[in-house]
């Protein structure tokens, strides 16, 4: 029977990919997803390997290295950011309690497994899982940096 791990995960996206070799094809599987502990961390990892279940083994294991505090004020961020990486766009905005998490697919997983509860997202640019997962924690990471210097405390 399988313990119960004390970080909440989801698969963002899994991908079936094949390398052209001397001897034919060779398959593999990559998987994105993200992990967190519903209390202000939350890390994203990638993992390649032969089969999906090794992919998603590795994956936590890295998205667990790479872990991040991002600040919870009130169930919500503490203000209003966006961050451009690539070709997407990421607007983040705190909302009043009740609103519940407004946004897409692989944000809203980031944003749940974070612990956050009420914020509002808009996507803009790409609709690429992958892309959208990095802009989102990119903008988190940010927030923090900020959140620190202005003296907002982590979870209130």
């Amino acid at each position: 029977m399988r313990e119960q791990s004390e970080f909440a995960e989801k698969i963002i996206q899994i991908n079936r990919v094949s390398k052209k070799t001397q001897g034919g094809n060779k398959m593999a599987f990559s998987v994105l997803m993200v992990v967190g502990d519903k209390k202000g961390r939350v890390g994203i990892g990638l993992g390649k390997a032969p089969d999906v279940l090794s992919g998603i083994k590795k994956a936590s294991r890295r998205a667990k290295d790479r872990m991040i505090n991002v600040p919870i004020v009130n169930t919500t961020i503490p203000f209003p950011m966006s961050v451009k990486l690539g070709a997407v766009k990421i607007i983040l905005r705190p909302a009043p309690s009740g609103t519940g998490i407004i946004a897409g697919g692989a944000i809203r997983a980031i944003l749940d497994v974070a612990g956050y509860r009420n914020v509002v997202c808009k996507i803009l640019g790409t609709s690429n899982p992958a892309s959208n997962t990095y802009a989102t924690l990119e903008t988190l990471a940010k927030m923090s940096v900020i959140a620190k210097k202005k003296g907002i405390e982590g979870i209130v």
